[in-house]
């Protein structure tokens, strides 16, 4: 029989959504709207979502999930010959069941550098890539893919980012930002010293993460007009990334942006991820990476990880020399300072 668990840090969407976005959805149920993202409730949604940008010549486009997101725009977007270049821990590589390559299209992992694409290492595949008197039998980078925040919880900064926007534009690569938990990297702007316009400016396109970031699902999918958007929605429903009941998708996505609330929850979720990493580190606890935002990655003993699991829900990820493995705790907008505390005083008594 499985034992209770008290509190939950194994990811960031565990728990429904934030109370206002329920009530939202409550005090519109019985309205009568057009279906797939054709309603007042959705436009207005985009409105406010390209209002926070500041990206009023962008189109915003609804999806119910990350992984249909990625794959509608590598389908979409990617020639027949092309593919998209990723970390080797980017999302759509490691974590996506062969999604995007089920479309076709190939993903060309580079070496991740802290969970990131480094724009040297994206220049030198190119490079390398067309210096290749052979290239033209080899499938062609199409797309730059990066995550923000990575998948080890890292963060780019405004130099890594204009970085790689020289090397896409050097060769007319589209650039990507995978923004499931974008609310964390928001409300990292100390860290990472961007700005909500900041990312329009050095980014083609990139989504604006509702399920990780307090929604109940959805992501909102920001993309340039000079990326040519043909045919986009019915890609989008091909590859099932479109919602019959789209104002559900408009109605939280109005909530988010409804005096600060998506700021306000990255701010939490980042808050309670450092009173979490400050307290690993003060009863000794090493980390695998330095994470800035709400998913850390301690290193554990072996035989302390069966006690914890006992109690509390977190992913163990990989094995280490000497008896010891890599997890992953991860805040939410909900996580509370009793859970947190509840799991440093374990750690202390079993360490």
């Amino acid at each position: 029989m499985t034992e209770k668990v008290y509190y939950s840090f194994a990811n960031d969407y565990s728990e429904g959504c934030h109370p206002r976005i329920l009530e939202r959805l409550q005090k519109t149920n019985f309205e009568q709207t057009s279906g797939y993202g054709t309603d007042h409730y959705c436009s207005a949604a985009a409105d406010v979502v390209k209002d926070y940008f500041d990206c009023t010549d962008h189109n915003v486009y609804f999806f119910v999930g990350g992984t249909p997101a990625n794959l509608t725009v590598m389908a979409a977007f990617l020639k027949p010959w092309q593919g998209v270049i990723s970390a080797d821990t980017g999302h759509i590589e490691a974590h996506e069941s062969g999604a995007v390559e089920a479309t076709g299209h190939k993903i060309l992992t580079l070496p991740n550098r802290s969970g990131k694409l480094t724009a040297e290492d994206v220049a030198t595949w190119c490079e390398t890539f067309y210096a290749d008197e052979t290239h033209e039998h080899m499938v062609f980078p199409g797309m730059i893919y990066i995550s923000q925040p990575t998948e080890l919880g890292t963060l780019y900064t405004k130099d890594e980012l204009v970085a790689l926007r020289r090397v896409a534009d050097s060769y007319e690569l589209p650039l990507f930002m995978d923004g499931a938990r974008l609310a964390m990297a928001l409300a990292a702007a100390d860290v990472t010293g961007l700005s909500p316009t900041d990312y329009v400016k050095y980014v083609d396109l990139f989504y604006v993460g509702g399920t990780k970031c307090g929604a109940l699902f959805g992501e909102s999918l920001i993309v340039s007009n000079k990326i040519d958007q043909t045919g986009f929605r019915t890609v989008q429903k091909q590859r099932v990334g479109r919602l019959a009941k789209g104002r559900l998708l408009g109605l939280q996505f109005l909530e988010l942006f409804t005096d600060d609330l998506y700021l306000e929850m990255g701010r939490h979720t980042n808050q309670q991820a450092r009173k979490l990493a400050e307290g690993l580190t003060a009863i000794g606890v090493e980390f695998y990476v330095d994470s800035p935002t709400n998913q850390l990655f301690p290193i554990l003993p072996d035989d302390v990880i069966p006690q914890l699991r006992k109690h509390f829900g977190f992913e163990v990820q990989n094995a280490l020399p000497n008896n010891r493995h890599v997890v992953r705790f991860v805040t939410s907008w909900a996580t509370l300072d009793d859970g947190v505390k509840a799991l440093l005083e374990m750690l202390q008594k079993l360490l």
